[in-house]
């Protein structure tokens, strides 16, 4: 078929139906090296044709209409292009939000909601409390607390100005109050808080020779923070102590390569430091409570 500069080809049926057309775009996303393409094949058939995976099961039969044709198309050069698949079906779910995503900001991955649930079970033990997420992104974190804590006081920030658009878009998209300021990382901010929580910069900067073509879409700014990706953790909790209220509580997801590091250094510093794992065993979610001195993080 060549209407509209359509790749898709009708050769072998009058009929193009879904059926047919969930196998020729798994096809060619393995054809462009796509890491899952019959999973991304399929979220993108369920987007182009607005069906649940149930019922796109159940009607493979179905034909697909000329533009529902023409946005499968799109969807699909895009995702050949190596573009996130969260892009092409952006706004995205994530926990129990609806998620605008751009370059603007790192893509909220999964395993993030397993730190959102760690926060909010130790902010049982506050009535109202007082909560900030450090380089917030697209607000994932802050907002994810807002919308189970609606009394708590919740704030984002973030060095970029991109993302702090991006994060208050999704603010309203899921009608939550949640303030978001501009600051790199704890500087200018005042507190006191009873929790912090980032998911900051984590990669080492040796990972961006073999980082898939993926990456290169998110922002180098959320992903590399020096030689042992710990230079912005390092920074921040240095800082942490002056922000923190009493008692207060910090959470960190970091690199599994790195998180015990971190959690050493924080314990030497005076900090009592655990390590949790991900859904996969990996451990990745640091939190911490100072109890002692403060000592310089320098990673030595």
């Amino acid at each position: 078929m060549s209407t509209d500069g359509l790749r898709l080809d009708l050769s072998e049926c009058q009929v193009y139906t879904l059926k047919l057309g969930l196998r020729e775009t798994t096809e060619r996303l393995r054809q462009a090296g796509v890491p899952s393409p019959e999973t991304d094949a399929r979220e993108i058939m369920q987007r182009v044709a607005n069906l649940s995976r149930l019922e796109l099961l159940m009607r493979g039969e179905q034909p697909i209409k000329v533009r529902q044709l023409r946005h499968l198309e799109q969807l699909t050069r895009r995702r050949e292009a190596r573009e996130p698949l969260q892009y092409l079906l952006s706004p995205i779910e994530w926990a129990d939000l609806h998620l605008n995503v751009s370059p603007a900001a790192l893509i909220p991955r999964p395993e993030t909601e397993v730190l959102l649930a760690l926060a909010l079970q130790t902010l049982q033990r506050w009535a109202a409390p007082r909560v900030l997420e450090v380089g917030t992104g697209t607000g994932a974190l802050a907002l994810g607390v807002k919308q189970a804590r609606p009394e708590a006081q919740v704030m984002g920030s973030d060095i970029s100005p991109e993302a702090l658009a991006l994060a208050r878009r999704n603010a309203q998209l899921n009608n939550l109050d949640v303030a978001f300021v501009q600051a790199d990382l704890l500087t200018g901010l005042s507190g006191p808080y009873d929790l912090l929580l980032s998911n900051p910069p984590y990669l080492p900067d040796t990972d961006r020779a073999e980082a898939q073509p993926e990456v290169s879409f998110d922002p180098e700014l959320a992903l590399y923070s020096g030689p042992d990706g710990l230079d912005l953790a390092r920074r921040m909790c240095q800082d942490a102590p002056r922000v923190l209220a009493p008692g207060g509580t910090l959470w960190l997801e970091l690199d599994p390569r790195n998180v015990e590091v971190m959690a050493a250094e924080l314990r030497a510093a005076g900090w009592s430091a655990e390590v949790h794992p991900d859904l996969t065993g990996r451990q990745r979610f640091l939190t911490a409570r100072q109890v002692g001195g403060r000592v310089n993080l320098d990673g030595r």
